[in-house]
């Protein structure tokens, strides 16, 4: 499996030939792979679920499928986009690839404020994709955590504690935008590698990098 990581929670995801991006939103440039199959998207805020890039994306890459739940799908069908639709705990495949939904709401921002839908990815039964939550664990070995290590909704604590719950092979972040630079290349795999069980290697992998996990 080669990740490549635009950007922010962004991913190009490469396993078994296929092609399979995640979250395209505002805070990452429009992506450009030569090969695309599916776009998966975990939920509606604007930093995951750019309709303009999806757009692009579409147009460059008539066949792509889109993979969401009927939340997003509505506002994608509003935008004239056809959709795949998938509920908690089902699970499709793209050539031959299962992807696999866990969650169902994104993580309280503040008090009572109502919670949209979120989706959590199992791709391929190795890398999870929890989208805006860290209250989701799929009931099955996770090989690769693509870990959330910044946001409203959530403390670098919470990050840690959640791998910790996880206990992934590899982590690497993201959800880090927001982040400088040298916050992101210096900080985060400081507290990682200072709180991370010795079991769980972090990767910290930045805006433009790949990494290739056999």
């Amino acid at each position: 499996m080669k990740i490549t990581k635009f950007g922010h929670s962004c991913l190009l995801i490469e396993e078994s030939g296929v092609h399979l991006l995640t979250d395209p939103g505002s805070m990452n440039e429009v992506p450009a792979p030569a090969k695309l199959d599916a776009i998966l998207i975990t939920h509606e805020h604007q930093d995951h679920f750019d309709i303009d890039k999806i757009k692009a994306l579409v147009a460059l890459h008539p066949g792509v499928v889109l993979i969401t739940h009927p939340a997003v799908g509505a506002k994608l069908e509003e935008a004239g986009l056809a959709y795949t639709p998938i509920e908690p705990g089902a699970a499709v495949e793209v050539g031959g690839v299962t992807v696999e939904s866990y969650g169902t709401d994104h993580a309280i921002i503040y008090g009572d404020t109502p919670p949209c839908r979120n989706t959590g990815y199992l791709i391929a039964n190795r890398l999870f994709m929890p989208g805006d939550a860290l209250h989701d664990v799929p009931g099955k070995p996770v090989e690769i955590l693509a870990l959330p290590t910044g946001g409203p909704w959530m403390k670098m604590s919470e990050a840690v504690d959640y791998a910790k719950r996880v206990l992934p092979k590899v982590a690497f972040p993201i959800h880090d935008a927001m982040y400088s630079d040298d916050y992101r290349q210096r900080a985060v795999p400081r507290w990682m590698g200072n709180f991370l069980p010795p079991e769980v290697t972090f990767k910290n992998l930045l805006p433009g990098e790949s990494v290739d996990l056999v």
